[in-house]
């Protein structure tokens, strides 16, 4: 009796229908109807250093014309090119104009099995720095691909690698780190996972049944940020770990020594505006603004729009296949967070700026 009179229910009838959608998602492409005030910011507030690009494939004149176009006052350059193709690399963009761009060397795994690889890896490292590296960089193939002798994946916090770190710190340089990826690509592609078209567009991206868990493979991170307190470590990414700000906060709280960057992370950032924004005035010393993706007049503005205004609902700054089907919200951060993260901390990590 109920069911029938459910079925001639025009309201019950209403909110109970569903729709059997042929449409394919990526030719779903709706506009937002919402009426909010929107703010264009053509220039920063402040000069900015984008601390985390990749130029490699970039024309450094190209390159020079968008940061002039979008207040960029200089751009750190993180190299993926190892041995001799680093070395041109660092001398073409120094050459294309030093006051405005420098150089964050990349791990090099070659001889990773051999006896004195961590000897040759120092060794590599301050070559790196005498030709004018400002930094060094372990990816997240540490922990997720590369192998010892032994054939043993190599745990980020291995032993082995300490005179790395501790050698970078005696040289003054940031050790950058990038291990992990976001939680979407530790877990199955499928209609449950939020970032299912960035990953249908890069399947290599997914570690979903990884040896090591995302939250092992942070845990190890974060031992090696404690096991040397004497070097500065920019965690990238927000120390990727965007989805959960109460984390990276207690990573921070607990290493002095570290800093993050945002880059590749408005997306994530800019759906939680209010803890966000939080966080930023938290740890307004410790945040770096970076990009991570091609240099573009739109991406830096967008970011621009991000940081410095109040603005509701809008595209996020990303690569061509997004990073999950949702808009952002602007943090309005005060002018003085602003020109932290802008520019005073990361001069701080590149005094031949000052």
């Amino acid at each position: 009796m109920m069911s029938e009179q459910k079925a001639q229910d025009k309201f019950i009838a209403m909110v109970s229908a569903t729709a059997d959608v042929t449409l394919p998602l990526s030719d779903f492409h709706p506009r937002c109807m919402l009426t909010t005030p929107r703010h264009e910011v053509s220039l920063p507030r402040f000069p900015v250093i984008d601390y985390h690009n990749h130029l490699d494939a970039q024309d450094p004149k190209y390159v020079l014309d968008i940061m002039d176009a979008c207040g960029i006052e200089h751009i750190v350059n993180i190299t993926m090119k190892v041995g001799e193709q680093a070395i041109r690399m660092m001398d073409r963009y120094r050459l294309a104009d030093a006051a405005r761009f420098s150089t964050i060397g990349w791990m090099d795994w070659a001889g990773v099995e051999r006896d004195d690889f961590v000897s040759v890896s120092v060794d590599r490292l301050e070559r790196l720095v005498e030709h004018g590296a400002v930094g060094f960089k372990f990816w997240k193939d540490l922990g997720l691909s590369v192998r010892d002798a032994s054939g043993q994946l190599l745990h980020v916090d291995d032993e082995r690698l300490a005179p790395i770190f501790d050698k970078a710190g005696q040289l003054g340089i940031p050790v950058m780190m990038h291990i992990g990826d976001p939680e979407a690509f530790f877990l199955p592609i499928d209609a449950n996972n939020e970032r299912f078209e960035e990953l249908a567009a890069h399947p290599d991206w997914s570690f979903f049944g990884a040896e090591f868990s995302k939250h092992e493979l942070l845990d190890q991170r974060d031992r090696v940020f404690k096991r040397h307190p004497g070097t500065t470590f920019v965690a990238a990414h927000i120390a990727e770990n965007a989805e959960d700000l109460r984390r990276v906060s207690a990573m921070l709280d607990a290493n002095p020594n570290v800093l993050v960057d945002i880059s590749a992370r408005a997306s994530e950032l800019g759906r939680q505006p209010y803890s966000a924004r939080k966080f930023f005035l938290r740890f307004a010393d410790r945040i770096l603004f970076g990009a991570d993706l091609v240099p573009e007049v739109e991406m830096y503005r967008l970011y621009y729009r991000f940081l410095e205004t109040a603005d509701e609902y809008f595209e996020y700054p990303t690569h061509a296949s997004r990073q999950g089907r949702w808009n952002i919200y602007g943090m309005d951060l005060p002018e003085d967070v602003l020109r932290k993260v802008y520019r005073d901390n990361a001069l701080r990590l590149l005094p031949n700026l000052k």
